[in-house]
């Protein structure tokens, strides 16, 4: 894994059947709800790109997406109250455990809603507003 920023996967298709999360058409609004998702690594930020979870191509989205580069994470389609965090991370294509954040493999803190995550990749996402995480390379 390169050091970030790391892009949207091009075949989000590939990416939803890797995270084992269903597909919904891009205009499913059903079971909204928003977050945000703040990465660090080494203290830099680090940006979660636009489209992470889209494919505009075949017009699908997995259950969580981004719009944008705000940091704001969409919940919206089928899935979209199960969907984790863990999950979130596969549909980006970038590693992630409570030991690893991309090439990072030292120390990985997850913080959700204010409070200390030890087991970050089962966190349902539809259960908080905001996750910060932060990684040491070292």
């Amino acid at each position: 894994m390169t050091a970030p920023p790391w892009p949207a996967p091009r075949d989000a298709v590939a990416n939803l059947a890797l995270a084992g999360v269903p597909e919904s058409r891009l205009d499913d609004r059903s079971n909204q709800h928003t977050l945000t998702l703040t990465v660090r690594l080494d203290g830099a930020p680090v940006p979660l790109p636009a489209w992470i979870g889209v494919d505009r191509l075949r017009a699908v989205q997995g259950p969580a997406h981004t719009h944008d580069d705000s940091g704001v994470v969409w919940l919206e389609g089928r899935g979209a109250e199960q969907v984790t965090l863990g999950q979130f991370f596969t549909l980006w294509g970038v590693r992630f455990s409570r030991r690893c954040l991309g090439p990072a493999c030292a120390a990985v803190r997850v913080v959700a809603d204010g409070i200390t995550v030890t087991e970050p990749e089962p966190l349902r996402l539809a259960s908080v507003r905001v996750i910060e995480i932060s990684a040491l390379t070292r």
